[in-house]
C-alpha cells in the first residue's frame, strides 16, 4: 500500500475510536490520551509535514478522505486533527533550517504545533529576531501541543502579517473554552508580552515557496487550510445523516414513526441528494488541482476560487443537513447522543471566518467576470498584487483561526468585530481590499435546504 492510502486507511480505522471517545473527550474539554497518542502512532498528526523531516505531504485528496473519516467519528477529533497537523505541518515547510533542526529533529517524539493564526498580534524588530505581543484566541489543539504557531504584524515593515513559531511554555495560557459546540477541542485563548522569537523561527504569512517539501506547500496556508474545513464539513454532515437514518430504521413499522412519514421520505432524499452533490463536487475541484500540483503548475485564479466556493457550498449544506436531522430525530435529537452533539458541532464550525458570506460572495463576483485583475489574499480579493512588497506571496492566505469573532454575518445572524479585524486592517491600509462588505443583519440569508 501507498503511504496515503496506509494514512487513509487508519483514518479510517480511527474514527471508531474517536467516537467511543467522544462523550469523554467532550467532558475533559480535551481528546483523549488514547486518541491523541493513535494520531502519533499512526502518523496523522504528521500528514502535511514534509517527506524530508519524516512525514508525508498527503496530497489533497487523500487528505479530504482522512478528514472525512475523522470528522465522522467526532467533530471535534476531526477539527483538532486539522488545526493541529495544519500548523505542524506548514511550520515544518517555511521555517528556517536551525529552527527545523531543533524543532523537527529525529530525536525524541513529534512535537505537535497548534495556535492562532488570523488574529495578528503585535511584533517590533529585535536583535537576531522579533518581540511579539498580543492575546491570541482559539488555539484548537493547544493542550495536545509543545510549540505555538502565532500571527503577528511587525511594526514599521511593509509586509503581510507574519507566522512566529514558539514553545507553548512562552505564553501564558486562559483555560476559558466554554462553548456549545466543539468542546473537545480545548480551543483555549492565550498571551504573550515582548516574547523574544528569533529570526529562524519567523516567516511571512502569505509565503509560497517552501524551504523544504513539495508543490504541496506552493498553495500556500490557505489551500491547505481549506482542504482541512472542507474535509471536516463532509464528514461531520455525513455522521449526522448517517445517524438519522438508523433512528427511522429502529422505529419502521411503528404507526406515525419518521419510517412511515411520506414528508420525511421526500425530506431525507433532499438531504441525502445535496450532500452527495456537495462531496462531488469538492472532489472533482481538489482532484483537478491535486493533478496541476503534480504537474507542477500554478494555480489559476478560477482553481484558487472554485476551492473556496466547494467550502462555503459543502459547510452550508453540511448546517442545512444538521437542521434537518435535529428536527426529524424529535426528542432523541435533544437528548445527549451522536445527532445532538453533530448538531453542536456543525454551528460552532460554522462560525469560523473561513466560511463568512464576503468569501462566498467574492466566489461569484470572480466566478461571474466581475474582477478582473484581483487575486485572493487571505479570504480577501485585492488588486494591484505587485504592492505586496514581498517576493514571494500566494493566492491563499492564512486559514486556520477557528471561529470567527464579533463583526461578520451568518444566514442573516449580525457578529460585533474580531478575529481578523486587525488583519482586515492592514489589507485595507496597504492593498486595497476588493472584497464586499459584509450585509448587515437580516440580509441575504441562506434559506433553507428543505424549502
Amino acid at each position: 500500500m501507498s503511504v496515503a492510502n496506509d494514512l487513509v486507511a487508519a483514518a479510517k480505522d480511527l474514527s471508531a475510536l474517536a467516537s467511543s471517545s467522544a462523550a469523554d473527550a467532550e467532558e475533559q474539554g480535551q481528546l483523549t490520551d488514547e486518541l491523541v497518542e493513535a494520531f502519533h502512532e499512526s502518523g496523522l498528526w504528521a500528514m502535511w509535514m514534509p517527506t524530508e523531516l519524516g512525514g508525508s505531504e498527503l496530497a489533497p485528496v487523500p487528505s479530504l478522505e482522512v478528514l472525512e473519516h475523522i470528522s465522522y467519528g467526532d467533530a471535534s477529533a476531526g477539527w483538532v486533527l486539522m488545526a493541529a497537523g495544519l500548523a505542524t505541518g506548514v511550520d515544518a515547510a517555511f521555517i528556517g533550517d536551525e529552527a527545523a533542526a531543533d524543532l523537527y529533529g529525529p530525536d525524541g517524539p513529534l512535537i505537535v504545533h497548534s495556535g492562532a493564526g488570523t488574529q495578528p498580534g503585535r511584533a517590533v524588530k529585535a536583535d537576531g529576531g522579533y518581540q511579539i505581543s498580543g492575546d491570541w484566541r482559539f488555539a484548537s489543539g493547544i493542550k495536545h501541543s509543545g510549540a505555538l504557531h502565532t500571527a503577528a504584524i511587525v511594526e514599521g515593515a511593509n509586509e503581510p502579517p507574519r507566522i512566529f513559531v514558539t514553545r507553548v511554555g512562552d505564553m501564558e495560557l486562559d483555560d476559558n473554552w466554554d462553548v456549545m459546540g466543539l468542546r473537545a477541542t480545548g480551543s483555549i485563548d492565550y498571551t504573550g508580552r515582548d516574547v523574544f522569537v528569533a529570526e529562524s523561527y519567523s516567516y511571512v504569512a502569505t509565503t509560497n515557496v517552501p524551504l523544504r517539501g513539495g508543490s504541496l506547500y506552493t498553495m500556500g496556508i490557505a489551500g491547505l487550510g481549506v482542504i482541512c474545513h472542507t474535509g471536516w464539513a463532509l464528514g461531520v454532515a455525513r455522521r449526522i445523516l448517517d445517524e438519522l437514518r438508523e433512528l427511522a430504521m429502529a422505529r419502521a413499522g411503528r404507526a406515525g414513526s419518521l419510517a412511515e412519514s411520506s414528508a420525511f421520505h421526500r425530506d431525507y432524499a433532499i438531504a441525502e441528494g445535496k450532500l452527495r452533490g456537495a462531496r462531488a463536487f469538492v472532489y472533482e475541484v481538489w482532484s483537478e488541482i491535486e493533478d496541476a500540483l503534480g504537474r507542477e503548475e500554478q494555480l489559476t485564479l478560477e482553481q484558487n476560487t472554485l476551492y473556496r466556493l466547494a467550502l462555503q457550498h459543502s459547510t452550508a449544506v453540511a448546517a442545512e443537513v444538521a437542521e434537518f436531522a435535529y428536527a426529524a430525530g424529535g426528542t432523541t435529537a435533544l437528548r445527549a447522543g451522536p445527532i445532538q452533539r453533530c448538531f453542536r458541532d456543525i454551528h460552532a464550525g460554522t462560525q469560523h471566518m473561513i466560511v463568512s458570506p464576503p468569501v462566498l460572495e467574492g466566489t461569484g463576483r470572480v466566478l461571474a467576470g466581475l474582477v478582473p485583475g484581483h487575486r485572493w489574499l487571505f479570504m480577501s480579493l485585492i488588486s494591484d498584487w505587485n504592492r505586496l512588497g514581498v517576493g514571494a506571496c500566494s493566492d491563499s492566505g492564512i486559514l486556520h483561526a477557528p471561529i470567527r469573532s464579533a463583526g461578520a454575518t451568518t444566514g442573516g445572524r449580525r457578529h460585533g468585530r474580531g478575529s481578523g479585524g486587525r488583519l482586515r486592517g492592514w489589507l485595507s491600509h496597504h492593498q486595497g481590499v476588493a472584497s464586499p462588505r459584509v450585509r448587515q443583519s437580516g440580509s441575504g440569508s441562506r434559506g433553507s435546504l428543505l424549502r
